[in-house]
């Protein structure tokens, strides 16, 4: 007699930073249980109401958002939007019962890892920045497993409950190599020239984008190319601003799809400082300028970012700062082959390549516990 399938739920979303992992921890537990089934749990309205889908897997969404730092009318609304949350949890875990539960960050998985940890249900939570957010915070006490990018974390996790396992990236991110050829040309690029990728999150980054618009005159004059995710708020007005360079490869993009390209195509990088984020470049070892998003949870991007700088792992400017230096330091850095090949070998020994598979073993390994 076959014993029935694994089923396991995933809970994460409102960026790419929560929502690639869960999806990346999921295909690493597909490819070991093939007929495993999966269920995502979101935030309605989400992005990953749209992403989750497009990468195959199905999708529930709860009506969650987080608490505004000012006084908001959508605050008086959160503790109805908590309770809500927590039945619709409730509903699915029974419905679906999971073999276990992944949390991955955002507003959704807090409701859903909470109603399965008081079940018995075995959980998992993974948190990727230096600092948790409060979501990861407030879970720590309940869950079994909590999985970590950086060293140090037992400050905020109790240390029996620790593993470190990097960050899951995108599965296409693993394969750059070979792939620079391809990219020049499926992105209009002259191979002998610098390509710089700018990428501000898969939301985009208002500062970023102010500056690398300001200043495409100076890039255009510097001979550098740019690769140019800008998110969808600011498309059209990078559009108009580049419209004005074609012939100088100014390349301005809502979103890129096809990001192991991109990152093949480039010679450096200009980036937030989100979890992913800093997984995907040293996985493929790029030279990077980091300008951490001020507006997150305890300004865990700056500290993100300085856990590489300070082992002379890439650049930082201030958010604050960017509109007045990065252009002047993206030149600079362009033209410093020798800094551009340090931060490149420094970023690369950071990089764990086989943290989803890391992840995936220890969630099975927390079912079979529970099971024996």
């Amino acid at each position: 007699m076959s014993l029935p399938p694994l089923k396991f739920i995933l809970s994460g979303g409102g960026t790419g930073g929560h929502i690639f992992p869960a999806i990346a921890i999921a295909n690493a537990l597909k490819a070991m249980h093939p007929d495993a089934e999966f269920l995502f749990v979101g935030a309605k309205g989400r992005m990953e109401m749209e992403k989750v889908p497009a990468a195959g897997y199905k999708i529930e969404g709860l009506w969650i958002s987080g608490l505004q730092r000012r006084f908001t009318l959508d605050n008086l609304s959160f503790p109805f939007k908590v309770i809500s949350s927590i039945l619709r949890a409730r509903t699915i875990l029974r419905r679906f019962k999971p073999d276990a539960v992944i949390g991955t960050g955002g507003y959704a998985s807090g409701p859903m890892l909470r109603v399965a940890a008081r079940a018995g249900v075995p959980t998992l939570i993974h948190e990727g920045n230096s600092y948790p957010g409060i979501t990861s915070k407030i879970l720590a006490g309940s869950v079994d497993r909590i999985c970590v990018a950086y060293d140090n974390m037992e400050r905020f996790f109790p240390k029996e409950k620790l593993l470190v396992t990097g960050n899951p990236v995108r599965q296409d991110i693993l394969k750059p190599d070979g792939k620079r050829a391809r990219a020049l040309e499926m992105f209009k690029l002259d191979g002998e020239r610098p390509v710089v990728l700018v990428i501000g999150g898969s939301l985009g980054a208002r500062t970023i984008n102010e500056a690398i618009g300001a200043g495409l005159q100076r890039l255009s004059e510097a001979g550098i190319q740019l690769l140019w995710q800008t998110g969808e708020a600011w498309a059209p007005k990078a559009k108009e601003l580049s419209a004005k360079f074609t012939g100088n490869n100014i390349h301005a993009h809502a979103f890129i799809r096809e990001m192991d390209y991109a990152y093949a195509a480039a010679d450096m990088v200009v980036s937030r400082a989100g979890a992913s984020s800093i997984s995907e470049l040293a996985l493929v070892k790029k030279p990077v300028i980091f300008v951490p998003s001020p507006f997150v949870a305890e300004d865990h991007q700056t500290k993100n970012a300085m856990a590489l700088v300070n082992k002379g792992a890439g650049l930082l400017v201030k958010d604050a700062d960017a509109n007045n230096t990065l252009i002047t330091e993206l030149i600079k850095l362009v033209n410093d082959s020798e800094r551009r090949h340090q931060f490149t070998a420094n970023i690369a020994s950071l990089a764990i390549a086989d943290s989803a598979e890391r992840i995936a073993a220890e969630v099975l390994s927390l079912v079979n516990r529970r099971k024996s």
